[in-house]
């Protein structure tokens, strides 16, 4: 009996970390370029790269923090 529950409680971890390795497994797949799975390319103006795609949002955020704040009228 205790053999059986022992035998039990390790095919459950085992299934347990395969189905954890899987799900993690399915996060690290390299991303595929939109062109290259059918779909348009991005726009001429769009950033293409992680990098650029960043330094364009820093860039607008930077454009929004230089305007000034409305105050409202007491």
């Amino acid at each position: 009996m205790r053999t059986g529950f022992g035998l039990i409680g390790l095919l459950l971890a085992l299934a347990l970390v395969a189905v954890l390795v899987k799900k993690q497994m399915g996060a690290t797949r390299v991303a595929v370029p939109p062109a290259v799975q059918g779909l348009p390319a991005p726009a001429e103006g769009a950033a293409s790269t992680v990098r650029a795609q960043s330094q364009q949002v820093k860039q607008q955020m930077d454009a929004l923090m230089q305007q000034p704040r409305t105050l409202p009228e007491d």
